[in-house]
Order: structure tokens, then sequence, then C-alpha cells
């Protein structure tokens, strides 16, 4: 049991699974026996999946405060963050190689959901350089703030989702338990800061 603990709070184990689904594809790419074409859907999913999980880590902790394995899931948030910018690059990576040249990149650029994942993928590139301690310890009181701009980066990621595949259904599966969770943490901060903040109601 002790042991099946230290494998499961080993960072290498989170690592590990959290690269998992990159495998097969980086192997097929490798192999040409995957077209990035059809690679690009599946890159850009685990990498909302993984920004999805890391902002519901802290609501989640605000609404089960009694329980342990938000506390586990905290301590690892950085983690899953980082595996969004991974795979956000990968994704924008395998789009270039399938569009090709510039021109035709630039030809399509204004379109909603190409803008908007262009846009996303530019405040995810500070968000993921910055997610190490070394970068905390630099930026002292401006890194807060900049980790704050994952929520404009989210808005902009749900606008890619939709109008790059013209479907509202599964980029909703994802991103309404987020929301629902947020508008939680929101509510219960407010609750608390009256609480804490009598004269101010």
């Amino acid at each position: 049991m002790v042991h099946v603990r230290g494998v499961l709070n080993s960072p290498y184990f989170l690592w590990a699974l959290l690269a998992l689904p990159s495998i097969p594809m980086i192997a097929g790419l490798v192999s040409g026996s995957a077209d990035p074409e059809r690679l690009l859907h599946p890159t850009g999913e685990f990498a909302a999946r993984f920004m999805i999980i890391a902002m519901m880590i802290t609501p989640l902790r605000l609404m089960f405060a009694k329980s342990r394995w938000p506390i586990w899931l905290m301590r690892r948030r950085r983690y899953f963050g980082v595996a969004a910018f991974a795979y956000s690059v990968l994704h924008t990576l395998l789009y270039i190689i399938d569009m090709a040249t510039l021109q035709a990149m630039l030809d399509e650029f204004f379109a909603l959901g190409i803008w908007t994942g262009w846009a996303a993928f530019a405040i995810f590139i500070p968000l993921g350089l910055s997610s190490n301690d070394a970068a905390q310890r630099m930026l002292l009181g401006w890194w807060k703030p900049l980790q704050k701009w994952v929520y404009p980066a989210a808005v902009l990621t749900l606008l890619h989702w939709i109008f790059v595949h013209n479907n509202l259904g599964p980029a909703l599966v994802h991103f309404v338990p987020l929301a629902l969770l947020e508008t939680y943490r929101i509510w219960k901060t407010r609750i608390r800061h009256a609480a804490e903040n009598p004269s101010s109601i």
C-alpha cells in the first residue's frame, strides 16, 4: 500500500500519465503513418481538457473543503497547466504543418474560429513559461495577475472550439462544468468576504 501511494504521489508518474495520449500521436508522426490534420482535433481537445482540469481544482477545493483529494490535486495543479500548454504547442505545430504555407494561414487568419485559437495560444505562451518556481520568484507580485489571464484564454479556447467545428455540443460538454464551478467559486468567495467584513454589506 505504501509503495502504491508512493507511485501515485510521484511527479514522474503524473507526468507520464499526462503525456500518455501524446505518445501514439508523436509515434505516428515520426513513422509517417499519421496525418497531421487528423491529429489537430485530439491535440486541441487534450489542451482544452487539461486547462479545464487545472481551472476546476480551486473551486473543487472550496466545494470539498474537508476532503483530501482536492488538496492532492491542488498541489499538482501546475502539472495540468503545463500539460495544457504542451498540447497546445503540439496542436499549433500540427496546424502549421497541415497548412504548409504562410499565405494559406494568412488567408483564413481572420475567421472567428482561427484568430481566437491564435489569441488563446498567445496567452498560453507566457502562462506556460511562467509555470515554475523560478518564474514565480522572479515575477513576485506580477505572477498571480499573469496567471489570471487563463480566464480570457479559456473563453477564446471555447470560441475557437465552437467555430472551427461549427458544433456547440462537444465544447459545452467540456466547458459548462467549469462555468458552473467558477460560478460557485465566485459565490463562495463573496459569502466568505461578507462574513469577514460585515460592515461592507
